[in-house]
């Protein structure tokens, strides 16, 4: 157990709040799209295509999002560690609000044809490279700016202002599906999420414009120690050792995200036949609650460590999946309230970054990052929501199985590569 120093400072809360908002505002605009994947599979396909064949359509759509975080990311972690942390800590949010309204504004299927889901898919792939640079960039720039013995808890804060952006999301579809009947919705009211949330993206850039580049990218500046060739090589060169472990990591948040966030709003509708606004309001409550979860494990990660606090999430993941998958046919207040308590068990999305800035130095901590991160992320969110959905339909068990998979990755981590985080 550490002592824990004084809290954080009002500078400090600034940077958390004006970096969790605009991260959350990006979240929303990239998030808002499955939590309507229903409707955009209705008005983006054609009507003569099986429900289900067209909602997997939709959600591969989405997925390829995430194909594109890697590249765009990678790109955008370069001029990060070479040019600083605040420029590319802004130029992700202009490039998330952007494709985010232009979907708002683009033809169906009945008026354009086929044009309508590419454009769709466009819009999709310039999202996810804008999202691929903001989460990494947001850890390293939180943790830069606030002191190590309170860093947990200040990444707690962020994860639960990403978090917050699902919230959102759902908050917003619930009221668009209360207020507008499913034919305004089928014929216009599902833009509404995505024009607000675009316009709210550009509030945000401005909003950025007060935040300042971190202590420690101003100390590697003055003492000209930046990476001297392309930090990828660097991290190729001589940190490959944190690639396993990175990647770990990653898998177990993902799967986190995915089961709590992505895949039972559809479960919940598709096999158990919850009406939209039910599972919307679920969803939100679960989320508020993840949320929470996320603040609680930063402060627990400051007391305890981030290895050891992860290792136990891990484990709660899966605990948390079981009862709701056991009782997931229930009542409505039954698995709203197993959705609360799988969202206090998500707090290894908290401790996740609290590790990771740990297993790459300074110089080159964005750039490693986001490599593995999103590289990770994009693999596992791209086919995780497809076979989970697709296995769910002929075993329930699906949820749960995947939940103790993970929890044993996650463990098995922590065993063999608690050792290995050197860096602050």
């Amino acid at each position: 157990m550490t002592a824990i120093a004084p809290t954080l400072t009002r500078q400090d809360y600034k940077v958390i709040s004006l970096s969790l908002l605009g991260g959350a505002l990006e979240v929303f605009d990239f998030i808002i799209f499955v939590f309507l994947s229903t409707t955009i599979a209705n008005v983006f396909f054609p009507a003569d295509t099986p429900e289900w064949i067209r909602l997997l359509e939709s959600m591969t759509i989405f997925s390829v999002g995430y194909l594109a975080r890697p590249l765009g990311g990678l790109l955008i972690a370069h001029f990060s560690d070479r040019y600083g942390r605040k420029h590319m800590f802004n130029f992700t949010v202009l490039f998330m609000a952007m494709p985010c309204l232009a979907m708002g504004l683009l033809p169906v299927y009945a008026q354009i044809g086929y044009w309508a889901p590419l454009l769709l898919l466009v819009a999709r792939i310039i999202q996810g490279a804008a999202l691929g640079g903001e989460v990494p960039n947001a850890w390293v720039f939180v943790a830069e700016h606030t002191p190590t013995e309170h860093r947990g808890f200040a990444l707690g804060l962020l994860q639960a202002g990403l978090t917050f952006g699902y919230m959102l999301a759902a908050l917003t579809v619930t009221f668009i599906s209360s207020y507008f009947t499913a034919d305004e919705l089928n014929a216009w009211a599902w833009r509404i999420p995505f024009i607000v949330g675009g316009l709210l993206g550009f509030i945000s850039l401005w909003l950025r414009r007060w935040l300042q580049e971190t202590p420690v990218f101003i100390a590697l500046q003055k003492e000209k120690s930046l990476s001297e060739r392309l930090p990828l090589m660097d991290i190729l060169r001589k940190h490959r050792r944190a690639a396993i472990p990175a990647s770990l990591l990653t898998a177990v948040l993902t799967s986190a995200v995915i089961i709590a966030v992505v895949a039972l709003p559809i479960i919940l509708q598709k096999s158990w036949q919850f009406d939209a606004a039910t599972t919307f309001k679920v969803s939100c409550l679960g989320i508020l609650m993840l949320n929470i979860g996320c603040i609680i494990a930063g402060r627990l990660v400051d007391r305890f460590g981030a290895w050891n606090i992860f290792a136990v999430y891990s484990v709660m993941l899966a605990i948390g999946v079981t009862v709701m998958t056991l009782f997931l046919g229930s009542n409505v207040k039954t698995v709203l309230g197993c959705y609360l308590f799988l969202g206090l068990c998500c707090g290894v999305i908290a401790a996740v970054p609290a590790v990771m800035v740990q297993l790459f130095p300074p110089q080159v901590k964005v750039t490693g990052i986001s490599l593995i991160y999103n590289l990770a992320y994009s693999l596992c969110s791209s086919t995780l929501p497809l076979i989970v959905l697709a296995l769910y339909r002929y075993a329930h068990w699906t949820l749960a199985g995947m939940a103790w998979l993970v929890a044993a990755v996650g463990v098995m981590t922590f065993v063999f590569y608690r050792k290995i985080s050197v860096y602050r």
